[in-house]
């Protein structure tokens, strides 16, 4: 079975965890054992050998007392030979008490019963001193010394007994000293291994074709660095994917123009064949037209009608030649102007239709806008497109707002900037992306083609033309342009 590059190394990670989580089990089982071991030989069998020498002392102070009773016949040995037989007593009943094992009862029954004899021979040999039958009383006495180095080597026994227990615990700890060190070598040998794997795959299997990605994704021109593989190859992924969404917006933008294209193509046919078909003979209707009315003797009625049968073929009029401006745009004249005096000429022109809307224009301009290399005509168009489009789209008593600005545009540079904004409707956000389309129109009479041809008129012009959608607050149009010097640079006077 195959495992991939993250399932391999969350594999080997797993293994350092496990082996670190059981070799600290084991280390802290180790310890409770020691501990264990320690506490039962200092609680139990150093306890245990201590009374047994304890034992030891009081057998040899009786005896010493006998002998002193013996050499002088002073019965105050005696007493004190009493106090320490019950002492000795009361000490084998305790470790009688404390005693875990068979051998342990053996060996202090064992004592228990010489010790029963011991103090046999001693009071006879005592009574006998007493009457001066010292004969009898030495050799009782010597019976009774008999029973004393028996009663000796009993708790030298039972002195051995733990003895060999606290060896064999001592023996035990080693032996797991000596296993743990084993496992411990055995997983340090593990760990050592699985880290040299790791290191394989992290040096062969990521850092390798990390490396080589990182070589192959580098570009001529490009400063080379002394830096991290997945830092370099991370920056450079996302320089690939900013080309990437580039590349996309860039197509985007190629299929709109090509679909403008076929659009203009197709206007462009049908305004050739159909432009002098249909206005020549506007052309002789409205002067025939104008020579009736000015012949006939015409009542107002009369009048009225003729007015909208002109109107409505100037209407017409005027479409063709959107038509016409659509399909072949005129060449641009360019020469060095301020974009601030077409705003002027524009003001001058709409000045009487700008009354008939009822409509109130304010300039903000702290100082004229710098010299760049405009068509007057064509950009004057194009700010009365603007500024008649928000007449239209207004009631009666509204205001337009002409703002003046330079300004450092991120993709132009040094620009000249204009926006044109109206208290009216707005356009509402999902329109945004229509607005400059040709032939979409939101007005009932319009042909759809006046912002699509300022737009165009701006775009020859190396710049933008762009819309702030906002439902219900008025809508807003920005004229970005390109100026001739840095705008720091820039002349007041001009």
């Amino acid at each position: 079975m195959r495992f991939n590059l993250r399932h391999r190394v969350l594999i080997i990670l797993a293994g350092f965890v496990l082996i670190t989580f059981l070799l600290g089990l084991i280390l802290v089982w180790y310890t409770f054992r020691i501990e264990g071991l320690i506490a039962s030989i200092t609680e139990k069998d150093l306890s245990a050998f201590h009374q047994a020498e304890a034992l030891e002392n009081a057998l040899m102070k009786q005896k010493g007392l006998v002998s002193y009773f013996i050499l002088d016949g002073n019965p105050d040995w005696l007493d004190q030979q009493q106090d320490l037989r019950r002492g000795f007593l009361d000490q084998l009943a305790r470790i009688r008490v404390a005693s875990e094992t068979a051998i342990q009862s053996q060996i202090l029954d064992e004592i228990e019963a010489e010790y029963g004899q011991y103090i046999a021979k001693k009071d006879r040999a005592v009574a006998l001193f007493r009457h001066g039958n010292a004969t009898d009383g030495a050799v009782e006495h010597r019976d009774a010394h008999a029973h004393f180095e028996s009663l000796m080597r009993l708790c030298e026994r039972f002195k051995q007994f733990h003895t060999d227990r606290i060896l064999s615990a001592k023996a035990e700890s080693h032996a797991q000293a000596q296993r743990l060190r084993v496992l411990a070598l055995a997983a340090i040998t593990v760990s050592a291994s699985l880290t040299l794997l790791l290191a394989f795959v992290f040096v062969y299997q990521i850092l390798e074709p990390l490396r080589r990605l990182t070589v192959e994704a580098h570009r001529d021109g490009e400063p080379a660095r002394a830096e991290d593989e997945v830092k370099t190859l991370s920056r450079r992924v996302r320089v690939l994917l900013h080309d990437v969404d580039h590349t996309q917006s860039e197509l985007e933008k190629s299929r709109e123009s090509l679909a403008q294209v076929e659009k203009m193509a197709l206007v462009g046919k049908l305004a050739a064949s159909m432009a002098h078909s249909i206005r020549n003979p506007f052309t002789s209707v409205q002067m025939r037209l104008f020579s009736l009315s000015r012949s006939l003797d015409l009542d107002d009625v009369q009048k009225e009608d003729l007015e909208v049968i002109s109107a409505e073929i100037r209407h017409i009029d005027t479409i063709v030649q959107n038509f016409l401006e659509f399909s072949r745009p005129p060449k641009l004249k360019m020469q060095n102007s301020s974009p601030s005096s077409v705003v002027d000429a524009a003001l001058r022109l709409l000045r009487y239709r700008l009354k008939s809307y009822e409509v109130t224009v304010t300039v903000n301009r702290p100082i004229p806008l710098p010299i760049a290399r405009i068509d007057t005509e064509q950009l004057k168009e194009v700010v009365v497109n603007l500024i008649v489009n928000a007449c239209e789209a207004m009631p009666p008593g509204g205001s337009i707002g002409i703002e003046e600005r330079t300004d450092h545009h991120p993709h132009l540079g040094p620009a000249a900037v204009i926006v044109v904004r109206d208290n009216g409707p707005g356009i509402p956000m999902h329109l945004r992306d229509k607005i400059f389309q040709p032939f979409f129109s939101t007005k009932e009479q319009g042909t759809g083609l006046g912002l699509s041809i300022a737009q165009r008129i701006i775009t020859e012009h190396g710049g933008r033309l762009e819309m702030e959608p906002s439902e219900g607050r008025g809508a807003a149009f920005t004229i970005v342009l390109p100026c001739q010097e840095p705008t720091h640079e820039l002349d007041p006077d001009h």
